[in-house]
C-alpha cells in the first residue's frame, strides 16, 4: 500500500509502506459514575478518542550512504510536525482523508547495507474520515427539499452558506430547518452580493462579500444556538423566508466515516 500526507505520496518520496494493523474503530472514552453500595459502576455511555493510524515504511537500497542520508532528510522534513494537522490519505481507503500530525519521533533502523527501515504513528486529533470530495447541495427556492447524502456513514456537521436580502426588524427572517431542527436567522443585515456562512462543526458564523473576505460576526443573527446535522443517507431541508429574499442556500456535507 501507499500513502500521503500534506499533497506528497509515499511512493514520490522512494519509500515501500504497509500497515501492519488496522484501527477501525478508535480508542474510546468511557463515561461512567460509581455509586456507594452498588457494585460495578454505571454506564453513561462512550465517545471516540483520538485515532492513531501506524504505518511500517522501508527504504530501498541506495548506492551511497550519501544518498541514504539525503533520502533520509527529506522524509524528516517531509513528516514536520511544525507543519501542524495535515492532509493524510491511505491507498487502502480511496475517497477519504484524515488530518494527522505525527505522534511520536521517527527511528531509521538498518535492515541491509544503504537500506533502512522505520515506523510511523500518525495522530488524528479528529478520529473522522472525510470525503476527499464532498457532497454539495444547492437549493435554489423555498419550501420543503430532500437531500441525500451517499458518502460517509454517520452523521456530518454541514457548512450552509446562505445568499439573499434580508434587512433587521420584527417579522424579518430566514428559517432553514434540517430534519425539523431549525436554523432560524433573524434581527440580521444580509445584502445582494453577500454570503452568511455558518459552520456548524465550529458552531459559529460570519457574513462574507463576493471575493470571500469577512465582514462581520453572524452569530448574533442566529436565535439559538442550533446547529443542525445532516445523517447519512435521506434528508429533509426546508427553507422559509418572512420579509426576505431568499435566493440560494448552498449546504457542503462536510461527509465523513467513523
Amino acid at each position: 500500500m501507499g500513502f500521503s500526507f500534506d499533497g506528497v505520496t509515499s511512493k514520490s518520496m522512494g519509500i515501500a509502506s504497509r500497515m501492519a494493523t488496522e484501527n477501525r474503530v478508535p480508542e474510546l472514552k468511557n463515561r461512567t459514575i460509581s455509586m456507594a453500595g452498588r457494585d460495578g459502576l454505571i454506564d453513561l455511555g462512550a465517545s471516540l478518542s483520538e485515532r492513531v493510524i501506524e504505518i511500517s515504511c522501508f527504504i530501498p537500497p541506495k548506492r551511497t550512504a550519501a544518498e541514504l542520508l539525503e533520502c533520509k532528510d527529506e522524509i524528516v522534513s517531509w513528516l514536520s510536525p511544525d507543519k501542524g494537522v495535515c492532509a493524510l490519505m491511505l491507498d487502502t481507503e480511496p475517497g477519504r482523508v484524515y488530518y494527522a500530525r505525527l505522534q511520536e519521533g521517527v527511528t531509521f533502523e538498518r535492515v541491509v547495507r544503504l537500506a533502512a527501515t522505520f515506523d510511523l504513528a500518525f495522530f488524528c486529533p479528529d478520529p473522522f474520515g472525510y470525503a476527499a470530495e464532498d457532497e454539495v447541495f444547492t437549493i435554489t427556492e423555498a419550501g420543503n427539499h430532500t437531500v441525500r447524502r451517499r458518502l460517509g456513514n454517520l452523521y456530518s456537521n454541514p457548512v450552509y452558506r446562505l445568499k439573499g436580502v434580508l434587512a433587521s426588524g420584527a417579522g424579518r427572517h430566514i428559517s432553514i430547518s434540517t430534519n425539523g431542527a431549525e436554523l432560524k436567522i433573524a434581527n440580521a443585515t444580509l445584502s445582494e452580493g453577500e454570503t452568511l456562512v455558518i459552520d456548524t462543526a465550529k458552531m459559529t458564523a460570519w457574513v462574507e462579500d463576493a471575493e470571500g473576505n469577512t465582514l462581520r460576526n453572524a452569530l448574533p443573527y442566529i436565535g439559538e444556538l442550533n446547529f443542525p446535522t445532516l445523517g447519512a443517507g435521506l434528508n429533509t431541508v426546508e427553507v422559509a423566508a418572512s420579509n426576505a429574499a431568499f435566493t440560494e442556500l448552498e449546504i457542503q456535507a462536510k461527509s465523513r466515516w467513523r
